[in-house]
């Protein structure tokens, strides 16, 4: 239900304040990896599930928590998970082991999988479809854009005094933003008739797939081939599994018919491929900039600086490129810069001056503010409201899948390459192999935005009841279908997009 602009405003303030949280908790820890490294005495491998098991608890989860959402309400669902989420962020600082940070980081991943897509649900049912709805999401993404950015900073700071206060350091904002949360999320409409059912079959199956999948591209380059092939084949099981559960199922996790359309399909997949190789590349530059030029955490924080350029460009500059050239268009724009950005990185060497590294760092930060928020836009308009927590859980998953995937894959290749020396030419010759994983995607990414150019130009016939056929890429002909067939839209069920 669409609240009046003066009470949707400060609730946005409150959301946005709950994902810039989540934000700034990835881009500390980033920075924070080396010293975490040579504390708790991890492997490279290890090191990469301190990130690995917070994205797959997320986005292993996150369908189960986009779901609940709409059965349970989002207020429920957007409240209790934040309050875990503090309490366990804090347990993060005080490990003392790999496996226990692992854990409480797997923990917290999981609690924002359920946050994050009542948190955007509440938002697309707060504020009415059009410009407001457009601005409020650009907002909201530009704001997580800018936890990053500030997390990059800040956790150079906090990791010079101890790296332990990456994970302190936030409890105390979060709080406030949970406190503030109670007062002004609303409370969900009393539901009438049976009590909703979760289809725990399915979470279970698509959460042990993702888990095994990215598992096997992990090990790809240090296990025996016949273990990884194992675990590649049965987390393909899985998947299959999952398919044959939601078809079958009387409460699907997720309603297979939204996967007939395209548009939705091309959201997740350009999601997938895009943030896989955002976060490859952040992590091969930490590591390069940490440890074979031993730049302090804090130097490094200012050198990754300018991909904070999201930050302020997604909530200023995105929508007017919106509004001018059309969803589609922008986000193609965003997947050149990052495909430009990770190309000029890649032949980096032992001594480059900071300026031949800037203009990387600029264009993934410039990337980022055209690509994502766009993304969410299209992956959630036009969804009927009964199903806004599925559409966020798509998106995010293929959102945090993709985070997970991009990690697991350039550490294979990085350390394959890598060998068994640790001289700093072996070293380097890791990472440009690395590095050529994330250039990789960004081309894979691209062919597949760009199709949204070809494909609206002959739009087919509508895929369900209520879709025009219309494709959302296009900025201008979406604003006049929605327009006009608004009524008409509002009343389906079945709808077009979907989301991470």
């Amino acid at each position: 239900m669409s609240r009046s602009p003066a009470a949707s405003w400060p609730l946005l303030l409150v959301l946005c304040g709950a994902i810039f949280l989540e934000g700034i908790d990835i881009g500390m820890l980033n920075v924070a990896l080396p010293p975490i490294r040579a504390e708790l005495g991890l492997s490279t491998g290890a090191l990469t599930w301190v990130m690995s098991a917070y994205v797959l608890g997320y986005g292993g989860f996150m369908l189960l928590g986009g779901r609940a959402a709409d059965l349970f309400g989002r207020r429920r669902m957007f409240l209790a998970p934040l309050a875990v989420f503090v309490v366990f962020s804090g347990l993060g600082g005080l490990a003392t082991e790999g496996w226990t940070l692992i854990g409480a980081r797997f923990v917290t991943g999981v609690c924002a999988a359920f946050m994050a897509p009542a948190g955007l649900s509440i938002i697309t049912t707060s504020f009415p479809a059009g410009p407001r709805r457009d601005r409020a999401l650009l907002i909201y993404s530009g704001t997580s854009g800018g936890g990053f950015s500030a997390g990059l900073i800040a956790g150079g700071l906090l990791t010079a005094v101890d790296w332990r206060w990456v994970f302190f350091a936030p409890m105390v904002p979060a709080l406030l933003v949970l406190v503030a949360g109670c007062r002004l999320v609303p409370r969900d409409a009393v539901r009438g008739g049976a009590r909703p059912s979760v289809d725990l079959a399915g979470a279970l199956t698509v959460t042990g797939a993702a888990l095994l999948l990215v598992l096997a591209v992990e090990q790809a380059a240090h296990a025996p081939v016949v273990r990884t092939v194992a675990v590649l084949a049965t987390g393909a099981a899985l998947l299959t599994a999952f398919v044959l559960i939601e078809r079958r199922s009387a409460a699907p996790l997720v309603r297979l018919g939204l996967l007939r359309s395209w548009p939705l399909v091309r959201a997740n997949v350009t999601a997938l491929l895009f943030t896989a190789g955002f976060f490859g590349f952040q992590f091969v530059a930490v590591l390069y900039f940490q440890e074979l030029r031993g730049w302090s955490a804090e130097r490094t924080s200012y050198a990754m600086l300018a991909m904070g350029a999201d930050a302020v460009l997604a909530p200023v500059l995105t929508p007017r490129l919106v509004r001018r050239f059309g969803h589609a268009r922008v986000i193609v724009a965003g997947l050149l810069c990052a495909g430009l950005g990770y190309a000029l990185f890649l032949p980096v060497g032992a001594d480059w001056p900071y300026v031949a590294m800037f203009p990387s760092m600029l264009l993934v930060g410039v990337a980022f503010a055209l690509v994502y928020g766009p993304l969410t836009i299209v992956a959630t308009d036009g969804v009927a409201a009964a199903e806004q927590g599925l559409a966020g859980g798509l998106l995010y998953t293929s959102f945090q899948f993709g985070a997970a995937f991009g990690l697991s894959a350039v550490t294979a290749v990085t350390v394959a390459a890598t060998g068994t020396g640790g001289a700093p030419g072996a070293v380097l010759a890791g990472y440009h192999a690395g590095l050529t994983v994330p250039a990789g995607l960004a081309l894979a990414a691209l062919l597949v935005g760009a199709a949204g150019l070809v494909r609206r130009r002959r739009p087919g016939p509508p895929d369900a009841p209520g879709d025009t056929g219309a494709d959302p890429g296009d900025g201008r002909r979406f604003n006049r279908r929605r327009t006009t067939g608004s009524a008409s839209a509002a009343a389906v069920n079945s709808t077009v997009k979907q989301a991470r």
